[in-house]
């Protein structure tokens, strides 16, 4: 089984470019340190184990004897030795805090802080209070209504900026609306229009469709819309304006880490 979701791991890691590394969560100060060749054990380790797999950084755990493994937008945990892994989520009982799900907050705040302004259509706030990414589908349900409220968002100081994900794949139906969206003279008139299931006249330019699919597979999408907040912090499918707004309210009051 742990075979089989890291050869899904590595699969997903390899369909991009390198990964980001953004800072990890700090480990207690008895963590046992580990060397570099206690690392390159490691990654011939998982390398045996799934070969082609990308392995990104390695770094302090809060599991003492355990290093925190970056594999694409995700963590694992394995011993200094390379001998043990563990995959699943880590919870500091004092404070009930998910800490893999930290760290790999972390890790997707670096891939999408990564995509320029240039290669997303955004629907910006006048008076902007939080941003958030949103992986969408022209096609899928939830993300049309989401966008049917695009201007309650904006009302509420919320800039969206997509991304694309066409769920159904590279070369599909909704993939060719995604790309015929981005070569339209107006993009955001043109989403909106697609949104509401208008047919688009077909165009075809150079387009980041693909790039996007990509990077929502690596960060492990699994549907949309997608929404991310700017530290990386997945905010679920569909949300409401006004519970995105307490949503980003309280993770905007969190201490920075």
């Amino acid at each position: 089984m742990i075979r089989r979701s890291l050869l899904a791991l590595a699969l997903v890691a390899t369909m991009t470019a390198c990964a980001a590394e953004p800072q990890a969560v700090a480990a207690p100060a008895k963590a046992a340190a580990a060397s570099p060749a206690g690392d390159a054990a490691i990654r011939e380790a998982l390398l045996g184990l799934a070969p082609g797999m990308e392995i990104g950084r390695i770094s302090d755990s809060p599991i003492p004897g355990f290093r925190e493994v970056a594999v694409g937008a995700r963590v694992v945990y394995v011993s200094n030795d390379g001998k043990r892994l563990i995959q699943g989520a880590l919870i500091d009982i004092a404070s009930r805090e998910n800490l893999t799900q930290a760290s790999e907050a972390g890790l997707r705040q670096g891939l999408l802080a990564a995509v320029g302004d240039d290669s997303r259509i955004t629907f910006a706030a006048a008076k902007p209070k939080h941003e958030i990414t949103v992986f969408t589908d022209i096609d899928c349900g939830y993300c049309r209504r989401m966008h049917s409220e695009i201007a309650e968002y904006n009302r509420l100081g919320i800039t969206v900026n997509y991304l694309f994900y066409p769920r159904t794949g590279l070369g599909s139906e909704s993939f060719d609306k995604a790309v015929s969206v981005w070569c339209a003279p107006d993009r955001r008139q043109a989403m909106t229009e697609a949104k509401a299931g208008k047919a688009l006249p077909k165009a075809d330019c150079t387009n980041p469709v693909t790039r996007d699919y990509d990077l929502g597979r690596r960060i492990g999408l699994d549907g949309t819309p997608a929404i991310y907040a700017p530290d990386g912090t997945q905010l679920g499918g569909y949300v409401a304006p006004a519970e995105m707004l307490a949503r980003l309210d309280e993770i905007a009051a969190k201490p920075a880490r």
